[in-house]
C-alpha cells in the first residue's frame, strides 16, 4: 500500500514539475521547511512511544483490561490508549488479539477510541498548532467520549 502511495505521489510531483518547474520547486522547498519544523517534535514522539511499548507488553495490558475488570478496566484501558501512539493498522489487529486472549469488549472499545482520538504524547505538537486551550479541550472531550463508546459497545453486546 505504501509503495502505491509513494508511486502516485512521485508521478504527481513529476507532472507538476513538467507543468511548472518554478512552482514545484517552491512547493517542495516549503514542504521541506515544514518537515524540518515538525521533525524535532516528531522524534520526541517516536522516542516516547518506543519507551511506552517497551514497558508495556500485551500480557500486562491483558491483565489490566480483562473482561472481568469492569469500569476500572475501562478507565485503565482509556488511560493506556490515551498515552499510547499506535497507528490504526497495528491497533485493530492488536485489539482483535487482545479480545481473543480474554480482554473485554468495553475495555477494548475504550482503548481503541482513546488511542485514535486522544493524544497525550502528541499534545505538545497539538498545542503548538492549535493553542493550549483548544488542544486540551479537544482531548478531554475525546477522552470522555470514549466512555460513551465503551458503554454503547457494552449495551450492544449485552454486557451492561
Amino acid at each position: 500500500m505504501n509503495a502505491i502511495l509513494y508511486t502516485v505521489t512521485g508521478v504527481l510531483v513529476l507532472l507538476s514539475f513538467m507543468k511548472d518547474k518554478a512552482k514545484t520547486k517552491k512547493a517542495l522547498k516549503k514542504a521541506w521547511k515544514a518537515f524540518e519544523n515538525i521533525l524535532p517534535q516528531f522524534l520526541v514522539v517516536i522516542v516516547l512511544v518506543g519507551l511506552l511499548l517497551t514497558i508495556m507488553d500485551s500480557a500486562m495490558i491483558l491483565k489490566i483490561i480483562g473482561s472481568d475488570s469492569g469500569w476500572l478496566g475501562v478507565l485503565l484501558a482509556a488511560v493506556v490508549g490515551a498515552i499510547t501512539l499506535i497507528p490504526g493498522f497495528v491497533a485493530f489487529p492488536m485489539a482483535a488479539m487482545l479480545l481473543h486472549g480474554g480482554a473485554g469488549y468495553m475495555q477494548i472499545a475504550a482503548f481503541i477510541s482513546t488511542l485514535m482520538m486522544v493524544g497525550i504524547v502528541t499534545l505538545p505538537v497539538e498545542i503548538q498548532y492549535f493553542g493550549k486551550r483548544l488542544a486540551i479541550y479537544r482531548n478531554a472531550l475525546a477522552f470522555a467520549f470514549s466512555f460513551l463508546v465503551a458503554y454503547m459497545i457494552g449495551f450492544v453486546m449485552g454486557l451492561v
